[in-house]
């Protein structure tokens, strides 16, 4: 257990930014997953900005891996481009 105040508060903080961050990435997994689903090209193009602004967010605050984020666009870029 930690000694100093200053060690028991930055705990405290490490338990609260590990559930917004765990909160937000899952949030992220869920939106590309029904994006991943969808079958229709047109509805699918309307989705894609608004997974695009979370990964982006979220590789801006370090919750996910810049690089991650680039390869997940890039990848629903190549999901929609095969839809019919």
């Amino acid at each position: 257990m930690a000694n100093h105040k200053s060690a028991l508060k930055r705990i405290r903080q490490n338990k609260k930014r590990a559930l917004h961050n765990k909160y937000y990435a899952k949030t992220m997994r869920n939106a590309v997953r029904k994006l991943r689903a969808i079958t229709d090209k047109d509805e699918a193009i309307k989705m894609y900005p608004s997974v695009q602004k979370i990964l982006d967010k979220l590789a801006k605050t370090n919750i996910i891996h810049k690089n991650k984020a680039a390869n997940l666009k890039s990848g629903l870029c190549k999901h929609i481009a095969t839809l019919g």
